[in-house]
C-alpha cells in the first residue's frame, strides 16, 4: 500500500508539472502569503509580508512571521509550516516539563521599570499600557485602587509603556516625560500616573508639555531636569525599548497585562481578575516556576513602589 501511495502521489506531481503547473507549497512565500490573506481574512488593500522560515520546537515544521501592514498599523502572526510544504497551523505550544508561559516570561524584562507590591512575590503582573487610551485608564484607576489592598504582599505590578503612536498623538511624549520622573524621582513616577490619566481628557498634543511642567511644580520636581532629560534622547530610547519588546510579545491593543507570562489582552474586570490571581498562587505554592520567586526577574533597587 505505500508503494501504490508513492506511486499515486508522483503520478499526480507529474500531471501537474505536464499541464504546466507548479506544485503549491507554503515553502513558496507568495503561495503562504496569498493563503493567510485568504484565512484571517485580510482585504486587498493591506499588505501581507513572509519572514524568514527558521527552526521551530514542532517536530517536522518550521516557524515564520507572518506581517500584515496598513499605513502606520501592522500586527504579526506566527504559523508552523510542515517540511513538505503542505501543511499550514496557527496554534500555540506548550511544552509539559516547563512553565506554559515561559516563552512570555523569557521575553518580559523588569529591570529599572516602575512598579508597586512587594518584591519577591509569586505572582507578577506586567503591564503594557498607554497615557492616552481611555480603557488604559479605567484599568489603571481598578489596579490602583483595589490590586494591593486585596493583595499586599502577593503580587508585585510592573508598568511598561507601549504607546499606539498611529492614534495617540501625545502618548509616547507622556511615556517619555514618565520615565524622565521615574529617573530622577521613582517614588514620583505613580503621582504621574495617576495624574496623567485623571487629567487625560483635558490633556492635548499641544498643551501636554505646559501642564506637564504644572505637574513637576507642584511635586517640587526639578522641571529642568527633566525637560534636560527628554530632550536627551536617552528616555526615548527607553520607551522605544518597551514597544520593541511589546512587539516581540505580539502585543497589538492597550492594555495588554502578562500574569505570570499569561496573556490578558484588553480590560479586565476585578473579579476576573482577582480569580485568576487566586489561581496562580495556588499554582506557585505548588510548582515556584514564576513570579519574582523564580529566575525570571531581577529586582532593581530603584524600582520604588508606592
Amino acid at each position: 500500500m505505500r508503494v501504490l501511495g508513492l506511486l499515486l502521489a508522483g503520478m499526480a506531481l507529474v500531471t501537474a508539472q505536464q499541464a504546466g503547473e507548479k506544485p503549491k507549497s507554503a515553502m513558496d512565500k507568495q503561495t503562504l502569503a496569498d493563503y493567510v490573506r485568504h484565512v484571517v481574512p485580510y482585504s486587498p488593500p493591506v499588505t501581507v509580508t513572509v519572514g524568514e522560515m527558521k527552526a521551530s520546537e514542532v517536530p517536522g515544521f518550521k516557524e515564520v512571521m507572518v506581517r500584515a501592514s496598513l499605513g502606520n498599523v501592522s500586527e504579526e502572526k506566527l504559523f508552523y509550516v510542515s517540511n513538505d510544504g503542505l501543511k499550514i497551523l496557527s496554534a500555540t505550544v506548550y511544552d509539559v516539563r516547563q512553565h506554559p508561559f515561559k516563552a512570555e516570561l523569557d521575553k518580559l524584562k523588569t529591570d529599572l521599570q516602575p512598579s508597586m507590591g512587594t518584591a519577591g512575590a509569586p505572582v507578577v503582573i506586567v503591564l503594557f499600557s498607554d497615557f492616552q487610551c481611555g480603557y488604559c485608564r479605567e484599568e489603571a484607576k481598578m489596579l490602583r485602587e483595589k490590586l494591593l489592598k486585596a493583595y499586599p504582599t502577593q503580587v508585585r505590578l510592573y508598568f511598561k509603556d507601549y504607546p499606539l503612536t498611529q492614534i495617540h498623538a501625545w502618548a509616547k511624549p507622556a511615556a517619555v516625560a514618565g520615565r524622565c520622573v521615574f529617573q530622577q524621582k521613582p517614588v514620583a513616577f505613580w503621582d504621574y500616573h495617576d495624574w496623567v490619566f485623571e487629567n487625560q481628557a483635558s490633556i492635548t498634543e499641544a498643551n501636554f508639555k505646559e501642564k506637564a511642567g504644572e505637574f513637576y511644580k507642584a511635586k517640587s520636581l526639578n522641571a529642568a531636569a527633566i525637560e534636560a532629560c527628554v530632550a536627551g534622547k536617552a528616555a526615548e530610547a527607553e520607551v522605544e525599548k518597551s514597544m520593541a519588546e511589546a512587539r516581540s510579545l505580539m502585543v497589538s491593543s492597550t492594555p495588554t497585562m502578562f500574569l505570570n507570562g499569561r496573556r490578558l489582552a484588553g480590560s479586565v474586570q476585578w473579579e476576573a481578575l482577582r480569580q485568576l490571581i487566586d489561581m496562580e498562587l495556588g499554582y506557585q505554592a505548588v510548582h515556584k516556576n514564576a513570579g519574582e520567586n523564580c529566575c525570571q526577574v531581577s529586582l532593581s533597587p530603584a524600582a520604588t513602589q508606592k
